[in-house]
């Protein structure tokens, strides 16, 4: 099969293979530039409130397909910020399912994610110095945001793997599962997302990424969405809330 990105949507999650298993998921430049505007078609969907990446069998990706590097490596490194930045722009809460190896583009695309879940054995690894190549300036700052200057230093300069646990302690995943729980894991925490308020995910996403100019925006989603007295009412009655608010509103 050629290498490609599969997708679904089940119970207002979708869910993004990376599915090139002949090279452990590393991504060609059609599944780079393929990314974008799938992830756009999946945010202007209403029935999608989450989105989940991951990789197909047992691995979550390998980084890029270096056979792609060969020709253009500004074109190839930009198809990668691409596919970050677009991942990164999600309206809803993202989730990396991370099994086997996360490592290069793949590192790339989970920490681009807002949550990313591991199996036990997985492991991490940024490479580019492996290579010669300098890692984007977008990728180099959001994993000093997750892990910090000194953690990130330690995987640019020297391009090793590390574990779950070393990756667990650093931030650089939020949760780690033992060996065949990590998809029941996964589906169990997407249905609380689903369950919670759009409007505050999508206002606290903003706030964590660090945008400080839509406190008046926000503020009037607030007041006329609902979600708050629907919150409170469903608290007082002992009862699931049922949000309403939706970016279209």
């Amino acid at each position: 099969m050629e290498p490609e990105l599969l997708h679904g949507v089940t119970d207002a999650v979708a869910t993004v293979v990376l599915h090139h298993p002949a090279k452990r998921n590393a991504m060609t430049a059609a599944m780079w530039r393929a990314l974008p505007p799938l992830l756009e078609k999946l945010a202007a969907d209403p029935g999608v409130r989450a989105l989940v990446l991951t990789g197909a069998g047992g691995t979550f990706c390998a980084g890029a397909d270096i056979s792609t590097l060969q020709g253009s490596p500004d074109e190839a490194q930009s198809l990668a910020v691409r596919a970050e930045e677009a991942l990164a722009a999600f309206p809803g809460p993202t989730l990396a399912a991370v099994k086997g190896h996360c490592v290069g583009g793949g590192a790339q695309l989970a920490a681009a994610c807002d949550l990313r879940f591991a199996e036990e054995g997985a492991l991490f690894g940024v490479t580019p110095a492996k290579l010669g190549i300098v890692y984007p300036s977008s990728a180099t700052r959001r994993l000093v945001a997750l892990v910090g200057p000194a953690a990130a230093k330690y995987l640019l300069f020297s391009g090793e793997l590390i574990d779950t646990e070393r990756a667990l302690r650093t931030g650089l995943v939020d949760e780690v599962l033992p060996a065949g729980e990590l998809d029941a894991r996964v589906e169990e925490f997407t249905r609380v997302l689903v369950s919670r308020s759009g409007l505050t995910q999508a206002a606290a996403k903003e706030f964590a990424n660090g945008r400080t100019d839509r406190d008046a925006h926000w503020s009037a989603q607030a007041r006329g969405s609902g979600d708050t007295a629907e919150g409170v009412a469903a608290f007082l009655e002992r009862r699931e809330p049922r949000f309403t608010w939706t970016p279209s509103n």
